[in-house]
């Protein structure tokens, strides 16, 4: 295939402004925004065959569908700013937002979604390409490109990651879709109400110029795709909760060793006529839970795995593996379900390589079972304490070179996004936010519990997982 870079020739940038006057009170950045304003810009974007709009119909319509969907997300369409005292607000004062119209005629949907990593021209669908959040006091917090291919469009979105999460983020985007396809009532309604424990009068400290991405921008990488069928993923899950715990109390009982030990006492001659007794009584008490590891923490830990083994890591080296949970349902009390902004902690789970690879995937899925189980109502408080205690922007990236970050969630609905045309071929993003070990999870197109991670790593960890055959025997075949 030949190189498709610099195939995509920006044609015009205009600024799109909401249809009806902001009423919003400028909103203070949360204890969750604000480590963010060292991050690029959220790069999120869907890929759709040619609708039967000519180009220029087509633009027009996403214009006018964008100033009505801003009516609805006036922070969208607003500026940071940030007081003498240094709090850091988002000012509704409808100053718009960038609309970005490009065309790559020599690309076609094929080349996007065909070849076995992700194609570089990719990078090429999104506008403010590695812009740090904090830029948003002096540039729009959202940018939309349109890109015209071959045979198809995208639509890529750039957004403050200061100003919204990937909930926050996607609920804009099916909006916008709602909006394009002449949808009469919207189905989401954004809460900007600022009144939880994240809202916070602690003031980040910021260095002259804005703060900087902490991580190396130029290392070399290598983007691919993985799909997980619905069968596979059921397959991966029954093969990890075949070993089940009970949990009784606040302690752990093993089903497996419990069974066995009795048997095997049996065998040795004692007297145990109690062994069904014990069990029936076991299962039936009310304080036995048998904790069950989700299908996604079952493919997390074979990925947490995979690239353990690829990195070839001393046996004493700590591993990391993050994952960006959501606190709107975890707080007491709740936040809405539309809460407008970042309400997300990451949750890190430590073991070293030789855990890791020594232990079952049983064993991998149960520590990371237990690290999102634990994050409730305490732990986010207690979080929020520590960032209080010492404000700074969030560490992305992966210093020690033995670290794995999880992001966004096969639960957003990603291909929910018919702006009128028709469901998208594919959900891809642009360069921001990328490093070693970096992940993200998206749904799959035929939904039904599918999964598509796309997967950020060095070529020679990347080559590592793709000859592991614990890892491929699960992945769909092309």
């Amino acid at each position: 295939m030949p190189s498709l870079e610099n195939s995509v020739t920006v044609i015009s940038r205009s600024r799109v402004f909401p249809d009806q006057k902001s009423t919003l009170v400028d909103l203070k950045l949360s204890v969750s925004d604000l480590p963010m304003l060292s991050c690029h810009y959220i790069q999120k974007g869907c890929l759709f065959t040619r609708p039967h709009l000519p180009p220029h119909a087509l633009l027009s319509h996403l214009k006018h569908s964008l100033s009505l969907t801003l009516s609805h997300f006036p922070p969208l369409a607003g500026r940071l700013s940030t007081s003498e005292d240094g709090h850091v607000f988002l000012s509704c004062n409808d100053a718009g937002a960038d609309f970005v119209s490009a065309a790559a005629k020599s690309v076609h949907v094929s080349d996007v979604i065909g070849g076995i990593d992700v194609p570089d021209v990719v990078k090429e669908f999104f506008t403010y390409d590695r812009t740090v959040s904090y830029e948003g006091h002096n540039r729009p917090i959202l940018a939309v490109q349109v890109t015209q291919l071959n045979d198809g469009v995208f639509i890529g979105c750039s957004v403050n990651h200061a100003v919204t999460d990937g909930t926050s983020l996607w609920n804009f985007i099916n909006t916008f879709a709602e909006v394009s396809r002449g949808v009469e009532s919207v189905t989401r309604h954004p809460d900007f109400t600022r009144e939880s424990v994240l809202i916070s009068p602690a003031v980040l400290k910021v260095p002259q110029g804005g703060p900087k991405v902490t991580f190396n921008e130029s290392e070399p990488l290598r983007e691919r795709i993985f799909s997980f069928s619905r069968e596979q993923i059921l397959e991966l899950k029954a093969m990890v909760n075949k070993k089940r715990t009970w949990t009784v109390g606040n302690g752990d009982i093993n089903g497996v060793e419990v069974f066995g030990k009795q048997i095997n006492d049996k065998l040795n001659g004692k007297e145990n006529g109690k062994l069904t007794e014990m069990l029936e009584s076991l299962l039936g008490r009310n304080d036995v839970v048998a904790v069950e590891i989700s299908s996604f923490q079952s493919l997390c830990a074979l990925l947490w795995r995979a690239i353990t083994r690829a990195r070839k890591l001393p046996s004493s080296k700590t591993t990391t593996f993050r994952m960006a949970v959501n606190c709107r349902h975890r707080l007491s009390p709740k936040l809405d379900p539309e809460y407008f902004g970042n309400a997300i902690q990451s949750v890190p789970t430590f073991a070293t390589a030789g855990e890791v690879l020594s232990r079952d995937l049983r064993w991998s899925a149960d520590q990371l079972n237990q690290s999102v189980a634990a994050h409730q109502d305490g732990k986010i408080r207690a979080t929020v304490a520590d960032w209080e205690a010492n404000p700074r922007c969030f560490p992305l990236g992966n210093p020690d070179g033995a670290s794995v970050t999880m992001g966004s969630s096969p639960r957003f609905p990603m291909y929910d996004n018919d702006f009128g045309w028709g469901k998208p071929v594919a959900v891809r993003s642009g360069r921001a936010n990328k490093f070693d070990g970096k992940i993200s999870a998206f749904p799959g197109r035929d939904g039904n519990g599918s999964v598509d991670l796309e997967v950020v790593l060095a070529p020679e960890t990347m080559a590592g997982i793709e000859s592991d055959g614990e890892f491929m025997r699960y992945v769909s075949k092309k």
